[in-house]
């Protein structure tokens, strides 16, 4: 599906998204948006095995028919939920789908008893982080070279009790 130059500038309505859980056949898209996104793409096999074994916490957000955007989480056995990625194409940024698909992860980690929600982030990827602060992460740990290149990562934490989301 192309998208038209209009469409591309312009501000789309986020009650026009529609946030649903991911399928088989969204993973392509997933997967564009993950190499656009990331300087480290996760393999095609990590978003099936991650598809199959939590189909209610990898998400997508939808847009006319497109794969916008995905979050995908998971709950630990020690009742740590996690956000292992999430990222919107860039095209649709700005909107607040980022936004609407944490809120719903969260939801969806807290719903299933998760006790804390965690993420690690580029301690260099300040628009993240603010958007994490904004939900109520607190940076916990700074993990040394976490990423492949060398970078570190800041480790972030949501107490259950203290998300004020809906």
């Amino acid at each position: 599906m192309s998208i038209s130059a209009r469409e591309v500038k312009a501000r789309i309505p986020l009650a026009l998204v529609t946030i649903r859980p991911a399928k088989l056949f969204d993973i392509s898209e997933v997967m564009r948006i993950e190499r656009e996104s990331f300087r480290e793409a996760y393999p095609r096999g990590l978003f099936l095995v991650f598809l199959e074994n939590n189909p209610d916490t990898f998400l997508v957000a939808e847009y006319n028919g497109r794969v916008v955007g995905y979050v995908m989480a998971y709950l630990r056995p020690d009742l740590e939920g996690h956000i292992m990625s999430i990222a919107v194409d860039e095209r649709y940024r700005g909107n607040g789908i980022g936004s609407a698909l944490l809120t719903e992860a969260i939801n969806r980690l807290i719903a299933r008893g998760a006790r804390y929600i965690g993420l690690e982030v580029r301690v260099s990827n300040e628009k993240a982080i603010k958007l994490y602060e904004r939900f109520g992460f607190r940076k916990v740990k700074r993990i040394i070279s976490y990423y492949s290149d060398g970078e570190d990562a800041y480790y972030m934490l949501l107490p259950a009790e203290e998300w004020r989301g809906s």
